[in-house]
């Protein structure tokens, strides 16, 4: 956009604050500014940060006396046109201030201070480059059809793990390079692994920049500038990369798209992977999004055609994929009530068998469960007290049998060894926890080097990286986890996968709950087996679950037309659009009134316009499925409609006027949640 240099008229600035865009005049420097230039501005008593929009109109009240911008801000370069506009379409879709926006583009220290060699710990740098291997047949196939569109088209690769999807985004990267131009790469926060970084780095020396929240605020600015500099000219990162303004972006390419780690809860609610495709829609580029377990929207878009489906079903060098058995818990329960085994409660003696079996050949095995700690609470057994919360509406979960944390607000408690309650009864840990698991094994195999991976044991990503190399150099026998060593990870040794309580995650109040089981199961059970034949153990109380049935026959594409037909069923994503409008209050009484206000007035807005009569739907209020979270009472009303479009213009303009809403009180619009809790 070609700003209005004759009449000198004022600027319309996105300013770093949750206001809408506001008016200034001129520089009194006389400097014509530019559309994406970085400014500071007055506002009230301090200047803060702005970019400029457009020329604008002069406001009609004339009581408003304008301030002029301060002047550029030289810190920071010009943001390009195409990321302007994407900026934009960010702020109205996801209905989030433009001005805080656009702040996200820009590192978080200055360029002037001392700035160190962009070598750090972020990435290391070869001076000898890998050359590629010799692709497979399928490899071949779906590089040379992503490449004959080098326009705007979404490409989703659906490969089974091991089948090579990475070799596929570096061979195409080699292609972009050679052509001038940069790529970025995206991938969920808990994939950022050495592996991940050392494979890039040496098929590219020199040329990768990594971004993601473990890097030091220094490592961030010279990493982002080494990007936008044109000194790197490949971004890895996680979900925030997205926003660092790529000068001449080429590709992207987004891994394991149907990571729920790519949705953003938290002040700016926006999805990587969609935001990602209006980017890329928007610089007139090709995006590659790959996954051996796709969201069912991306599914959906490409059995509409909307997107290029590219399929890949071997293993690189026709690997077989691992065995699977399913034991059925309820079946061991019923027999070792009559034949004690002297086996761990949650441990079966087929994988009992399997794991000796590993251990005698000196391979390696992994259990995975996705809850932290030795048991999920305490319990007395005499009167039913479970320790809670006081600040969260979840039980505490035991550590260490020592004392008692909440994994939401981090309140701890210790675990007293008597009921606090009725004083009679000893409490006693109930259910399982990795803690547990790793005590237990370390009883049944004295012997084995075992690395527990789970958010209390592995705090920093240092931590990571030692049990990711530690497993690689088979200093470990036995990895234990969490859904942190579900993904991405690569290990030569790992032959015997064990998911030990399945069930988790089956029953969750959010309707993707089958959808996000599968993935898991299938994402870890190919952990297993990378060089040689491979199994997997499925525990369950619930083997007839569509997550396990069709985790066990590999078949994504069956498990898809069950699971869409079941969302057409109840019109949920993908079939029709969703918004989820959160009510917070430190009263219960005033945050359960101002749900029912906003449910009156979107009910209202129904009747008045006809738009909104048809083809949507108000569902709520309710108190959330987490309805007491950090001292404050949480309600949800949901939207439900056929149109993204009336989706949004819905919930903006019921936004529009809040001085409706109670002091103290907060309504946040979540539009396409992934979090409903």
């Amino acid at each position: 956009m070609n700003l209005d240099e004759a009449t000198n008229r004022p600027y319309l600035i996105a300013v770093d604050a949750p206001l809408g865009a506001l008016t200034y005049l001129p520089p009194e420097s006389g400097m014509i500014l530019k559309r994406g230039q970085a400014v500071k501005v007055p506002l009230g008593r301090r200047s803060v940060n702005g970019v400029v929009l457009k020329n604008t109109d002069r406001p009609a009240d004339v009581e408003i006396k304008l301030k002029p911008v301060i002047g550029p801000d030289e810190e920071r370069p010009a943001i390009p046109q195409g990321y302007m506009d994407w900026l934009e379409w960010m702020a109205q879709y996801y209905l989030h201030p433009l001005g805080l926006v656009v702040e996200t583009v820009f590192p978080p220290l200055s360029r002037k201070t001392k700035r160190k060699s962009t070598k750090s710990a972020a990435v290391k740098d070869y001076t000898e480059r890998a050359g590629p291997p010799t692709l497979t047949f399928e490899q071949m196939a779906v590089l040379k059809s992503i490449t004959e569109k080098p326009e705007f088209s979404v490409h989703l690769l659906h490969g089974v793990t091991g089948s090579g999807k990475t070799e596929v985004y570096l061979s195409l990267l080699e292609k972009v390079l050679a052509e001038g131009k940069q790529g970025l790469v995206l991938v969920p926060e808990i994939s950022l692994t050495p592996q991940l970084l050392d494979r890039f780095s040496r098929r590219f020396p020199g040329m990768i920049a990594v971004l993601h929240s473990h890097l030091t605020p220094r490592e961030k600015t010279n990493q982002w500038w080494s990007v936008v500099s044109g000194e790197r000219r490949i971004l890895i990162g996680a979900r925030s990369a997205l926003f660092c303004p790529v000068p001449n972006l080429g590709v992207i390419v987004l891994d394991e798209e149907h990571e729920p780690s790519y949705k953003q809860d938290e002040q700016l609610k926006y999805h990587a992977r969609d935001a990602a495709i209006v980017l890329a829609r928007t610089l007139n580029i090709p995006i590659v999004l790959g996954s051996a377990t796709p969201s069912l929207e991306s599914w959906n878009n490409a059995l509409t055609g909307r997107y290029h489906l590219h399929t890949m079903k071997s293993r690189v060098l026709d690997r077989e994929m691992p065995s699977i058995e399913v034991v059925d818990l309820r079946e061991v329960t019923k027999e070792r009530k009559d034949t004690p085994s002297g086996l761990p409660f949650w441990l079966s003696d087929q994988l009992y068998a399997e794991l000796q079996h590993v251990f005698e050949k000196k391979e390696q095995a992994a259990l995975f469960l996705n809850r932290r700690g030795v048991a999920q609470t305490a319990q007395c057994h005499g009167c039913g007290y479970t320790a809670e919360c006081p600040n969260c509406s979840v039980t505490l979960t035991v550590h260490g049998r020592t004392h008692l944390v909440c994994h939401f607000c981090e309140f701890t408690d210790q675990l007293t060894e008597m009921c606090p309650s009725c004083k009679e009864f000893p409490m006693q840990p109930l259910g399982l926890g990795t803690e547990r698991i790793e005590q237990d094994m370390l009883g049944l195999f004295p012997a084995i080097r075992i690395a527990r991976a789970d958010r209390d044991e592995v705090q920093s990503r240092e931590q990571l990286e030692k049990v990711i190399e530690d497993v690689e150099q088979h200093n470990v026998d036995l990895l234990i986890g969490t859904q942190m060593i579900a993904k991405g990870l690569d290990f030569q040794k790992l032959n015997l996968v064990g998911l030990v309580l399945a069930d988790v995650g089956f029953h969750w109040p959010d309707f993707r709950a089958s959808e996000r089981s599968f993935q898991l199961l299938t994402q870890m059970s190919g952990r297993s087996g990378r060089q040689s034949a491979g199994r997997v153990v499925i525990q369950t109380y619930n083997p007839e679950h569509i997550s396990i049935q069709y985790t066990v026959k590999g078949d994504f594409r069956g498990f898809a037309e069950f699971e869409l037909q079941e969302r057409a069923d109840l019109l949920y994503p993908p079939i029709w659009r969703m918004a989820m409008f959160r009510i917070q209050s430190a009263s219960a009484d005033v945050g359960k009134q101002t749900a029912d206000r906003l449910v009156q007035r979107s009910k209202a807005m129904q009747k008045q316009f006809e738009a909104y009569s048809q083809n949507m739907m108000i569902l709520g209020p309710a108190p959330a499925p987490l309805f007491k979270l950090r001292n404050k009472y949480r309600y949800h009303v949901m939207v439900k409609c056929d149109s993204a479009q009336k989706l949004n213009h819905f919930c903006r303009q019921l936004l529009g006027d809040e001085s409706w809403v109670p002091s103290g009180t907060k309504v946040q619009v979540d539009i396409d949640p992934f979090a409903m809790l």
